[in-house]
């Protein structure tokens, strides 16, 4: 089962409350992104409550679904709003340290900040393998360790509750 489409009404709401609240923060020249972690309701909503509960800090994504979406790459200081599995809108987040690599390039380190699973490069290279060979195949193509992918790090900038 998919996640339900995101709420764009209440994202675009929660995005000016925060800006009304922090003008000096929310400068990004256009209005963020809504997305959801994962790419179905038990990981999305697994996922997203990792980032409320301080223990995801990172996420990663291939520049290939940023390219298949029409989206642009993240920036440093760019906001984006990350939704649960029934398309609520729950928290915004700003991105702190962005870099590229190859899948072979993460470390120890970013696998820890990500939170997922027992945080470790191992078990963050069998989940991230398995859950790209899902996406790029509904993308239309087939997943290698060679396709590049954008790290990134953020922080929590706002909450809806």
């Amino acid at each position: 089962m998919p996640n339900a489409p995101v709420d764009h009404a209440a994202a675009n709401a929660l995005w000016e409350a925060y800006r009304s609240a922090h003008p000096d923060r929310a400068t990004d020249p256009e209005p963020p992104s809504v997305e959801v972690f994962g790419d179905h309701p038990e990981l999305t909503d697994e996922l997203l409550g990792l980032v409320l509960d301080g223990t995801k800090r990172a996420t990663a994504a291939l520049v290939a679904e940023f390219a298949a979406e029409g989206q642009p790459l993240p920036r440093i200081g760019g906001h984006w709003i990350a939704c649960d599995s029934t398309g609520r809108p729950r928290v915004i987040l700003r991105s702190t340290e962005l870099r590229l690599a190859a899948f072979d390039e993460v470390d120890d380190r970013f696998a820890y900040d990500e939170g997922e699973d027992d945080r470790s490069l191992a078990s963050w290279r069998e989940n991230h393998r398995r859950y790209w060979q899902r996406v790029t195949a509904t993308l239309g193509f087939e997943w290698t360790e060679q396709h590049e992918i954008v790290l990134e790090r953020f922080e929590v900038a706002w909450r809806a509750d």
